[in-house]
This record gives structure tokens, C-alpha cells and sequence, in this order.
């Protein structure tokens, strides 16, 4: 394909987003992110566009670029997203970047629903004892980890990590990860997603040799990696993929 139908092809590809219309950044920067985003980036088979915006949201959300966070939402939308699960994404991202990402994220994506007239059913609090919280976050991690589920970190000995590990295992693995909204495989989409944007190398290799554990197949995690380049920056995705590289 010449750069010329490459750009043709990302700039329908922008275009069916509903991305158009914007001032352009730079002279000739249209034309090099419609060849290098989204014919580039989002028109590259392994991962269905669903899955992409899941990993983009996932990245926006804890980088904090929320401007174009904004618009994404619409993309997630129109891509076939329900509200709830592009809520879930910052919920679920909110773990590794701070909760306070969730709330500023929720309310730009909230303005979009309300725009769309789009509304969150409400659901009620959960009643699970701590106990109950304590052996599904243990199953779900032996689900997600097996063996490396208590190591490193985690190891249950670690008097240091103690201090704050078990909190992870009852709230993270035995709530976040069962809530409805996202299945395993598409939570799993937004820790790698967000673990390679923040430059997170220890959790990446983590999680991307868990990721197999979920359903996700090896070109669905390196594509996850790919998909945050545009939005965290290709150095830190090229670091993402050396390491799948390594635990791949």
C-alpha cells in the first residue's frame, strides 16, 4: 500500500470516529496521524477496534489526558461500548493509577452520555463479608496468576507487603475483577494497556504472560501494547514490547 492510500485509509477510519473538524496541530500533521494512527495503529488486524478503545480509554485515562478522552468515549460508544462499560475501564485503571483518575475520568465521560442522552442504571451495594471478599480476590488470583499468584509482592510472608497486599487481594482481585460491566479478558486488556503506559515494567510482565490465562491469545496482548503508542508515547510501547518479547 502506497503512503498515499495508507492515508486515504486513516483518514476514513478518523472520519467514521467522528474525529474530523479539528484545528490541525501542526502543518501536515493530518495527514502523518491518519497514516501513522489510524491506518497505522487502529486499522492493524489481532484486535478488534472494541478491544483497541477499551486499551485506549484504559491509557487516557491514567495519563490523565482527558481532552481527548472526550472524544474517545464517543469513538467507544459508536464502536458497540455501553456506558457501563467504559465506566468499568476507569474503575478497573483507577487500581494502578489512583481512584482519583476514575472520578475525573467518569465525569468527562459522563458529559458525553448526557449528551447522547445516555444514562448508568444504578446498582446496589454488594453485602459480601470481608471473608467472602477475601477467598474470591485468593480464587481470582490463582485464576489469573497460578503458580506467581504469591510470589514476589505477594508472597504471603512478606511482612512488608502484608501491610498493604491483603487490601489489594480483597478489594482488587475480590471485588474490582467480579464487578459486572467487564468480563476477565477485557480487564485484563486495560491492566496491560495501562501497566505499559505508565511505564509500569514489573506489572507488564506480570500480567501480560497472566493475560494468557484469560482467553487472550499472544498477538491480542502485543497488539494491547501497540495500541497505546499514539496515546502514551512509542518509546514506553516499545519498552512493552521488549518485555513481551521476554515472558512471551
Amino acid at each position: 500500500m502506497s503512503r498515499e492510500s495508507q492515508r486515504q485509509r486513516g483518514r476514513a477510519i478518523r472520519t467514521s470516529f467522528g474525529l474530523d473538524g479539528r484545528p490541525e496541530a501542526a502543518p501536515g500533521t493530518d495527514d502523518f496521524l491518519a497514516e501513522v494512527v489510524f491506518a497505522g495503529i487502529w486499522d492493524r488486524p489481532g484486535l478488534a477496534k472494541p478491544d483497541r478503545a477499551l486499551c485506549t480509554l484504559a491509557a487516557l485515562s491514567v495519563l490523565q489526558r482527558l481532552e481527548p478522552l472526550e472524544p474517545m468515549t464517543g469513538v467507544a460508544l459508536d464502536l458497540g461500548l455501553t456506558p457501563r462499560n467504559i465506566l468499568e475501564v476507569f474503575v478497573q485503571v483507577g487500581l494502578y493509577a489512583g481512584f482519583v483518575t476514575t472520578e475525573t475520568s467518569a465525569a468527562v465521560a459522563r458529559k458525553v452520555f448526557e449528551a447522547r442522552e445516555l444514562s448508568v442504571a444504578p446498582e446496589p451495594p454488594r453485602t459480601d463479608k470481608h471473608e467472602q471478599l477475601d477467598a474470591l480476590g485468593r480464587e481470582v488470583m490463582a485464576k489469573l496468576h497460578g503458580d506467581r499468584a504469591n510470589q514476589g509482592y505477594a508472597a504471603p510472608g512478606n511482612n512488608i507487603t502484608g501491610e498493604l497486599y491483603p487490601a489489594a487481594i480483597r478489594y482488587g482481585y475480590g471485588e474490582l475483577w467480579s464487578r459486572p460491566g467487564l468480563d476477565h479478558r477485557q480487564r485484563m486488556l486495560c491492566a496491560v494497556a495501562a501497566f505499559c503506559a505508565m511505564g509500569l515494567e514489573g506489572q507488564l510482565r506480570k500480567f501480560s504472560k497472566s493475560a494468557l490465562n484469560v482467553g487472550l491469545s499472544r498477538q491480542e496482548i502485543v497488539e494491547a501494547v501497540i495500541q497505546t503508542g499514539p496515546y502514551g508515547g512509542f518509546p514506553r510501547a516499545l519498552n512493552g514490547l521488549g518485555i513481551l518479547s521476554e515472558v512471551l
